[in-house]
């Protein structure tokens, strides 16, 4: 819930957080504009949106740069929605997802964003920055934006219509605007060289009378009444699906764009647990008015953030902007050229892309860089969800590999202790020592019995299990099958050093079992050798030893199991 502490930051510094709000309301209205007209519920259910949801989530979300509204990703799946079950479908949907998002609130499941890897979120970014980009060559061109579901496809469609009908004056807007955004932040970054543009341009299209700067056109005056218009109970059913859709897609959209916002900025760290239930409310409202699915919007979060914002009062303030724009400014605001605003997002797609950033992670490894641009790619070519899914599988598998290589098995030199030089080579014809370092897990296991079973012809292998990091029931059954390869070629297998936490998965699996020939587990390497030594002399393997040395130490549970492992049933040695 709101606190003290966000009021004190909106104290702090409000006229740019004013000024940015401004800002991000004049590049939001015609978002909510054309994402109301593609959901298929018009475009007074984008501005109910931009206005409900985005108050609600600036106030009760865990972010104090991010700004929500209808975006891009969700007409996607909203469209099959409407489609099917009409506007009362797509409003129930939205009110079911509000719900659903209160529960990963709830139970504390936003932290686990966290678990998303940098290459990712880089890649997500750069991808994201690719399609709002290209989502502008339209308006810059000043063509009508062809039909097509696909950025890329759009985009070329549009060029092409460009070259039947050029309108170099839509691009001389569009790259004006960029060009003051972009030059204007370099010299002077407390202005709002957007708002400036906007303005210039405007003027100019107005007192020129350009032909081919089209204005946004004709707005809706004023917000939907609150309505309750939902489907049937007996239809909640088939909504299930999509409402489950729509809460990941939110959850999903809203954290990343959350974390963006985070690395954009310095000090600032968001909330997630209480970003997913700002976003839920949100949710919950904006249908009661007629309003789409809402989410962070992350070209509207770069605005935010770029425009100077530093608390939620910004995102507030582009609240209000759009609800006093609806009622009172609706006719200045349709002279505003699309392709100025086309500029705004083209400059904001460049400048979310931090050069220095993606050029150090394309340094860093391989793995890392493959991943940047795949998910980018994917971004792209793709959509939103497909390409984060796409980015954590990949950077899972790399990073199991990693860690799968890092498991070894390496023989090492048996301790001397007090034996002499000649009673040592003698023992080391017999016994030789492993050493397990590493995860011993599904990844790794197989590699590691294909070493094992090529042991050389020894008569005791000893396991030194202390440097295994985790175990998992794939790695203990392939231990298992290792030491059984082992104990039908007559050698003996004692494992040293195995931690409690291992003990069950072998336990589980019969492997601790077979690695205790001898009656017992050894703490100690030293332990294990006395003790294979001591097995091999009784089996007449090695001579026993002088009477000054003593008979060897055993216990009589290690005694009656030696001579249990000399007369196995088929006869050979154990």
């Amino acid at each position: 819930m709101p606190g003290r502490t966000d009021l004190a930051q909106m104290r702090r510094d409000p006229w740019r957080d004013l000024l940015a709000g401004l800002t991000v309301a004049v590049v939001a209205l015609p978002l909510a504009l054309g994402f109301g007209v593609s959901s298929g519920l018009g475009a007074e259910a984008g501005l109910a949106t931009a206005v409900v949801a985005g108050a609600l989530a600036a106030v009760f979300g865990g972010s104090n740069l991010q700004v929500s509204g209808p975006t891009g990703a969700m007409t996607v799946v909203l469209v099959p929605i409407v489609a099917q079950h009409g506007t009362s479908g797509v409003l129930t949907v939205g009110l079911m997802a509000g719900v659903l998002l209160l529960i990963p609130a709830l139970l504390r499941a936003g932290a686990y964003m966290r678990y998303v890897p940098a290459p990712v979120v880089e890649g997500f970014t750069l991808g994201i920055a690719c399609v709002i980009g290209l989502q502008q060559i339209p308006n810059a061109l000043g063509v009508d934006t062809p039909e097509g579901d696909r950025v890329l496809v759009v985009a070329w469609r549009a060029a092409a219509d460009f070259a039947r009908h050029p309108n170099w004056t839509a691009v001389a807007f569009a790259v004006g605007v960029a060009a003051i955004m972009l030059i204007g932040a370099r010299l002077r970054p407390t202005v709002p060289f957007s708002i400036v543009a906007v303005i210039v341009a405007t003027v100019v299209a107005q007192v020129a009378g350009l032909d081919g700067a089209r204005p946004i056109g004709e707005l809706p005056s004023g917000l939907p009444a609150p309505s309750l218009s939902f489907v049937d109970v007996g239809a909640l059913g088939s909504l299930l699906a999509p409402a489950v859709a729509v809460a990941a897609l939110a959850a999903l959209e809203s954290l990343l764009s959350a974390s963006v916002a985070d690395g954009m900025t310095v000090g600032q760290k968001h909330d997630p647990d209480r970003e997913l239930f700002g976003q839920g409310l949100a949710n919950i409202a904006a249908p009661l008015f007629g309003g789409v699915p809402a989410t962070g919007a992350i070209a509207r979060t770069a605005v935010n953030v770029r425009t100077g914002a530093r608390s939620r009062l910004a995102a507030l303030v582009h609240a209000a902007v759009l609800a006093v724009i609806v009622f009172t400014a609706a006719p200045l605001v349709s002279r505003i050229p699309l392709a100025a605003l086309a500029g705004v997002l083209l400059a904001t797609a460049i400048r979310m892309i931090e050069v220095g950033s993606l050029r150090a992670m394309a340094r860093a490894t391989r793995a890392d860089a493959l991943i940047l641009v795949l998910t980018a790619v994917a971004t792209l070519a793709l959509d939103l969800v497909y390409a984060v899914i796409i980015g954590l599988l990949v950077a899972g598998a790399l990073a199991l590999r990693a860690v799968a290589r890092q498991a070894r098995l390496d023989q090492v030199p048996l301790d001397r202790g007090d034996h002499g030089d000649e009673e040592h080579a003698l023992l080391a014809e017999h016994i030789v020592a492993y050493r397990i370092d590493g995860p011993l897990f599904f990844a790794a296991a197989h590699r590691f019995l294909l070493e094992l079973a090529e042991v050389a012809d020894v008569q005791v292998v000893i396991l030194r299990m202390s440097r295994v990091m985790t175990i998992d029931a794939t790695g203990a059954l392939v231990l298992k099958d290792a030491v059984e390869k082992l104990n039908r070629r007559g050698i003996t297998v004692l494992a040293s050093g195995v931690r409690p936490e291992q003990r069950q998965v072998l336990d589980s699996v019969g492997a601790l079992e077979l690695m205790r020939p001898l009656g017992r587990e050894y703490a100690t390497t030293p332990e294990a050798i006395r003790d294979a030594r001591a097995h091999l002399e009784r089996a007449g393997v090695l001579p026993a030893p002088a009477a000054a040395h003593g008979p060897p130490v055993f216990g009589r549970q290690a005694v009656d199991a030696v001579r249990v492992a000399e007369e196995p049933a088929d006869g050979g040695l154990r």
